[in-house]
């Protein structure tokens, strides 16, 4: 990325949210209409607070406010706490404008959005959260378990392999292994006793699990995975948990799951969930010498 990448996007952007000239053909810059919002929505403030937070210029400010005074859209006055202070409040007049500007900028947006698919929108959003991250404005970081949408299985068996092949060096046949996997669930699975989730975050997906019949009374726990830009947010342990509680609820006795040693934060996931370590042998797969774990999980009273 380089400063005239930046530059054109910025470019680009003010140009489709209209913020060359006037904000939305009203009399006011996008800087005076920011002032406004921060008027309405703070209701009363002290101008040296609105200025700092604002980090504009203490001069242009005021002139701004000169002029919101002047059109009747706010009023200052001294703080009856210090004399030396000034506040200012938005007046009923300002807060009408207000709205009928958010509610024309809505509509705006909403109008650019329409003939956007939805896929498309996910993606939009994902990488305005992206910007905000990388430059320093990180909304809070919340996720989203669903089911799988189109596309989320081939998800699902592209990131074990790459994910896996980069953190422990598997080669191509642990991908073969889950595109198998996944092609058993995806060509018939039962959806009243398996079921698999994507945890999402910023509308994109982070992580996977499924819950597989391996027989009438044993359900399998399968495909964890969490990448590690979302790990820390607790996703795995909730994907384990819905997994475990869908298991229960279609009637199983008990749930089984195998893994590898040395996958510890999964394997803390298992203890904490009461999964118990059944067995383990030393084997050669995926182009490693691995040991597989067997993992149990027995419903309380069976």
């Amino acid at each position: 990325m380089t400063v005239a990448d930046v530059r054109a996007f910025t470019r680009f952007y003010t140009r489709v949210i209209g913020l060359l000239d006037r904000y939305l053909g009203s009399p006011y810059s996008a800087t005076e209409v920011r002032v406004l919002f921060e008027l309405v929505y703070r209701d009363r403030c002290e101008v040296a607070d609105l200025r700092g937070d604002l980090d504009l210029d203490a001069g242009y400010l005021s002139r701004i406010l000169t002029r919101f005074e002047a059109d009747g859209l706010a009023v200052r006055a001294p703080s009856p706490t210090d004399r030396r202070r000034q506040l200012v409040r938005p007046t009923d007049h300002g807060r009408a404008v207000f709205a009928d500007l958010d509610a024309r900028s809505s509509a705006e947006v909403a109008a650019l959005l329409a003939d956007v698919p939805e896929t498309d929108r996910r993606g939009l959003v994902t990488a305005m959260t992206t910007i905000r991250r990388t430059l320093g404005d990180a909304p809070p970081r919340a996720y989203v378990l669903r089911p799988p949408r189109p596309g989320d299985l081939g998800w699902i068996v592209h990131r074990h392999g790459a994910r896996y092949a980069e953190e422990c060096g598997y080669d191509t046949t642990f991908e073969a292994l889950v595109a198998g996997v996944v092609a058993d669930f995806g060509a018939g699975h039962d959806p009243d006793r398996e079921a698999a989730w994507i945890a999402e975050v910023d509308g994109e997906p982070v992580g996977s699990i499924l819950c597989v019949r391996q027989d009438d009374e044993t359900a399998k726990l399968r495909l964890l995975l969490v990448e590690p830009s979302a790990r820390g947010l607790g996703i795995g342990a909730r994907l384990v948990d819905e997994c475990v509680r869908f298991a229960r609820r279609s009637g199983y006795r008990r749930m089984v799951l195998w893994t590898v040693a040395g996958l510890d934060q999964a394997r803390r996931i298992y203890q904490a969930q009461g999964f118990v370590l059944v067995d383990e042998r030393p084997q050669r797969l995926f182009g490693r010498d691995v040991i597989g774990q067997n993992w149990e999980y027995r419903f309380q009273g069976e």
